[in-house]
């Protein structure tokens, strides 16, 4: 993940947030009293946001001490101490939201991501995100999908060309737009293509894009859509799977499955913050 990045960002959660002061702490305990807090697990999972807290605390204080008591993706049980921070009880009170709110959500990306991949388990088909993520959280809910044993698709428009629907509707086929892209990238853009009939399977084939992807199509109708792909080709399958379905779709001879409620839907982890004696 990027620190610089995330230290920008950070800053601009924290001005939505507190904006000219915190009036309440402020004016409750000024800079000078000292505290610590701990992050408690209420429920199980597995851990996102080493370095959200890393940084984000000590820029309301920079001599403020954290201990971290897990990493980035390990598990954690119910009742377990996860982090302690200590510094001025302002700036403890100040970050405490804003940091949970991104730590409680990223896990519960790492372990919603954890649990498709042990209802896949396959080492051949790989569990990946999607672009349907969080406005301004992209980078941060894709590292979480990192932690929780998932890789990563594309992070936005500009990193790899992926060919859908409406790109082939307006061009006037798959062949087209393909070759559009083709005559105007170099060599180390991937071009993705979109596929929802045997037929456009066959023709995104032989237009020889990088990666076809079989959309919103059944275990049955993909098994034999993967017959049609010659080898190199990289395969995808994606649209309405459910954690349920996964290891039907394992079993489809697919390189990739991309999820979107990977980050679209899930919800805030239950975590705390206590204040500790």
């Amino acid at each position: 993940m990027n620190k610089l990045k995330l230290r920008l960002q950070l800053e601009q959660y924290f001005l939505e947030d507190i904006g000219e002061r915190d009036v309440t702490s402020e004016l409750i305990f000024g800079n000078q009293e000292q505290g610590k807090i701990a992050f408690i697990a209420k429920e199980s999972g597995i851990f996102a946001g080493e370095d959200v807290i890393n940084i984000g605390f000590p820029l309301l204080e920079k001599d403020c001490e954290i201990i971290l008591r897990v990493k980035d993706g390990e598990a954690f049980e119910r009742g377990m101490v996860l982090a302690d921070v200590s510094g001025s009880v302002a700036a403890l009170l100040k970050g405490e939201r804003v940091i949970l709110n991104l730590v409680q959500r990223m896990s519960a990306i790492a372990t919603k991501t954890n649990e498709a991949v042990h209802a896949l388990n396959s080492t051949a088909t790989k569990i990946v995100d999607t672009r349907k993520t969080t406005p301004g959280l992209r980078m941060l809910e894709k590292y979480a999908v990192r932690c929780g044993g998932g890789f990563n698709h594309r992070f936005g428009l500009y990193d790899a060309a992926m060919i859908k629907d409406n790109h082939i509707a307006f061009a006037g086929s798959i062949t087209t737009a393909v070759e559009a892209i083709r005559s105007n990238v170099g060599h180390m853009v991937k071009v993705e293509v979109e596929t929802e009939t045997l037929e456009q399977v066959v023709e995104a084939a032989q237009a020889k894009a990088d990666v076809i992807m079989f959309d919103n199509r059944s275990p049955e109708e993909i098994k034999e859509f993967v017959k049609h792909v010659p080898e190199g080709i990289i395969t995808e399958a994606s649209g309405g799977i459910t954690m349920e379905d996964l290891p039907a779709y394992g079993q489809t001879g697919v390189d990739y499955i991309s999820l979107g409620f990977l980050t679209h839907s899930v919800n805030a982890l239950d975590i705390s913050v206590k204040v500790s004696i």
